[in-house]
């Protein structure tokens, strides 16, 4: 039997986490459910180990042992694993980052249990922002996990609605689409734009917190719609969060159902990260390139002779995560003491050239001193380069000279 390639997007909340897997063979995402044949989407970050025999139970099983009273655990997971908590489960100590790392082990296999001979191709992790903090939480899981580098991905929410919406039929997004996120009491409105003149098309997605709606919620939201959605022509409206519960939208639903596709759902942020998957795998085309306050906005690249030929060789592509943009390459140096870096927007012919100086570095024939170059994102608009003499084998040894220089795009 050929194995089937495995395509995940994972949410992380501050309670719950969601699942969303597509397989070689399915034409979308499907999204995990507690419940076989419902949208209970929510798993909770809960992890339990039963008294006396040591079985470990997790999501909603978990909380009922617990609440039953028949084994010990901990809840809200990802929050306690970044704080970096230790918990004393049945007398023993646990790092809660290992428990994270159960937890994610265990709901990994769900979808295997939909069919066998199933490969990880990627995952992607997705949650409401980024920072380094949470970016090397998942680096600590990935290592527990032993995904390779290529195999995980990390996104915010903005970034999964942009996959999620730019996934479904063009007719939903021609005039572009918004997300209302009304979670935490607050109720954040994500719009998007799309850079028609350029291939491929640049994309954005902005923020606008609205904050809590006060008095009627019908009414609050209404006033809120009507001043996001009125000054632009949008294909799709896209609504998500708990407190989207109830029927408590009557006036407002009217409104933005008003020559606009108009859907409500809890998993669009897991399916956006699955959609991601799929496309960093090559299993879906794109023709997208996000540009959002974690992603790269400039184009970083050497012009290097590779057989005779003269090409650019990338070392920083915008629209790239800042958190992961790393990488290293190996030149020779032809005649000169500097190595130029060709700086280009992505919607721009034009490139900039900065050029930086090796100061003291040993005269040597030319093509006789090898260079590591090392690139690593400071912010989404500074690179820390880091050049190394690494000599010519045992003809010249390295100087070990070291240049380091602080790019700002």
């Amino acid at each position: 039997m050929k194995e089937k390639s495995l395509s995940i997007g994972l949410d992380f909340g501050k309670k719950y986490a969601l699942v969303s897997y597509c397989t070689s063979d399915m034409s979308e995402p499907d999204t995990i459910s507690t419940v076989a044949g419902s949208e209970l989407y929510q798993i909770p970050l809960s992890l339990c180990k039963r008294r006396g025999i040591g079985q470990w139970y997790y999501g909603k099983e978990a909380e009922t042992v617990m609440k039953n009273g028949e084994g010990s655990g901990c809840d809200r997971l990802f929050g306690r694993a970044l704080a970096g908590e230790q918990v004393t489960v049945e007398g023993e100590t646990y790092d809660t980052v290992e428990l994270l790392s159960l937890f994610v082990r265990k709901i990994l296999t769900v979808p295997q249990k939909f069919g066998t001979s199933m490969k990880l191709a990627r995952i992607t992790i997705t949650m409401d922002t980024l920072n380094r903090e949470k970016m090397e939480l998942i680096e600590k899981i990935a290592g527990r996990m032993k995904w390779t580098k290529e195999q995980y991905h990390v996104i915010d929410y903005a970034e999964s609605f942009y996959y999620y919406a730019l996934s479904q039929k063009e007719e939903l997004w021609l005039h572009d689409a918004v997300l209302f996120d009304y979670s935490k009491n607050s109720m954040r409105f994500y719009y998007m734009e799309r850079n028609l003149n350029s291939t491929p098309q640049l994309v954005h997605i902005y923020l606008k917190d609205y904050g809590p709606l006060i008095g009627n919620k019908d009414t609050a939201f209404l006033d809120v719609v009507t001043d996001a959605v009125s000054r632009k022509i949008y294909s799709s409206v896209y609504l998500t969060g708990d407190s989207f519960d109830g029927e408590w939208m009557r006036e407002s639903l009217k409104f933005l159902c008003n020559g606009r596709h108009v859907f409500l759902g809890k998993n669009l942020y897991a399916k956006g990260a699955c959609y991601a998957s799929c496309i960093h795998t090559g299993m879906q085309p794109w023709q997208f390139v996000y540009i959002g306050e974690n992603e790269m906005k400039v184009n970083i690249s050497l012009k290097v002779k590779d057989r005779e030929e003269l090409i650019f060789h990338t070392l920083v592509s915008a629209g790239e995560n800042w958190y992961e943009a790393k990488n290293q390459c190996e030149i020779l140096l032809a005649g000169t003491n500097t190595v130029d870096f060709w700086l280009q927007l992505p919607d721009s012919r034009e490139a900039k050239i900065e050029s930086l100086e090796l100061t003291d570095i040993p005269k040597r024939p030319e093509r006789m001193t090898r260079l590591s170059v090392m690139t690593e994102a400071l912010s989404d608009s500074a690179v820390k380069v880091t050049i190394r003499d690494l000599g010519f084998g045992e003809i010249y040894k390295s100087s070990e000279k070291v240049w380091e220089y602080k790019m700002e795009l």
